[in-house]
C-alpha cells in the first residue's frame, strides 16, 4: 500500500479542483497533499484533520504556518517530543523525536470541513502509515473527524470509543488519546485550554514512551 498520496493526487474531485483554484490565486504555496512529518520508527503517532488553506497548505509540512501549529509544536518541543526551534517554515531545522505527524485528509477542504466521503477514501493513506509504524504505542487524535477515521481505520466500533477530550482506549498494544482540536477557534472559544491540551500531549507521551 502506497504511504503517501501523489503529488497531483485526483482521488477526490472537489478537493483537486480546490487545490488547482488555489494554486492559481497562490502559485507560492504547496498546494498538494500534505506528507507525513516524522520517521516510521516513531512510538507515537499524531492525527490531524487536513492541511490549512495559509497554513499546511503553503508551507507542505503538517502544522507548519498557522495558529494550531504554533499550540502544537510548542507543547512537543517542551515535552521532548521535538528538537530545535519552530519558525512556521518547513525548512526551520526542527525534528521529531519519537512521535510522527500526519492527517486524516491530505489535502486542504473548502472551508476546513472535508466530507466524509473524502475521509474515506484518504484513509487509505493513513491506513499505510499506521502499517508502517511497527514500533507504534500511541496515537492522538485531534478533532472528532480524526478520532472516527482512526477507529475506522482500526475496525472499532465508535460507539465503544466515543471522541471524548482526555479519554484514553487501550487497542491492542496501542493507546487511543483523544483531544480537542488546537484550533485558533477552539482555544479563543474556551473549549480547548493550552493546560488541558499539554495534558493530553503528556498523556499521550506517557502511553508511547512510558
Amino acid at each position: 500500500m502506497t504511504l503517501e498520496p501523489p503529488r497531483d493526487c485526483r482521488l477526490c474531485p472537489r478537493l483537486a479542483a480546490f487545490r488547482d483554484e488555489n494554486a492559481e490565486n497562490y502559485p507560492d504555496f504547496y498546494n498538494g497533499p500534505v506528507p507525513s512529518f516524522g520517521k516510521s520508527d516513531a512510538r507515537l503517532l499524531i492525527v490531524g484533520l487536513a492541511p490549512g488553506l495559509k497554513g499546511a497548505n503553503r508551507t507542505g509540512r503538517p502544522f507548519t504556518g498557522d495558529y494550531a501549529g504554533d499550540l502544537l509544536y510548542k507543547m512537543l518541543l517542551k515535552h521532548g517530543l521535538a528538537t530545535g526551534r519552530y519558525e512556521q517554515r518547513p525548512d526551520d531545522g526542527m525534528k521529531l523525536t519519537g512521535c510522527t505527524i500526519t492527517n486524516a485528509v491530505r489535502c486542504v477542504p473548502p472551508e476546513n470541513k472535508p466530507l466524509p466521503y473524502e475521509t474515506k477514501t484518504c484513509r487509505r493513506f493513513l491506513i499505510a502509515q499506521i502499517e508502517a509504524m511497527q514500533n507504534l504505542r500511541a496515537i492522538l487524535t485531534l478533532g472528532k473527524v480524526s478520532h472516527d477515521s482512526v477507529c475506522d481505520t482500526l475496525g472499532l466500533k465508535k460507539s465503544q470509543y466515543p471522541f471524548k477530550h482526555g479519554a484514553a482506549y487501550k487497542v491492542d498494544d496501542v493507546t487511543l488519546v483523544s483531544s480537542y482540536h488546537c484550533s485558533r477557534y477552539n482555544t479563543n472559544t474556551g473549549v480547548l485550554t493550552e493546560a488541558m491540551f499539554e495534558s493530553v500531549i503528556k498523556l499521550a507521551k506517557k502511553a508511547a514512551l512510558g
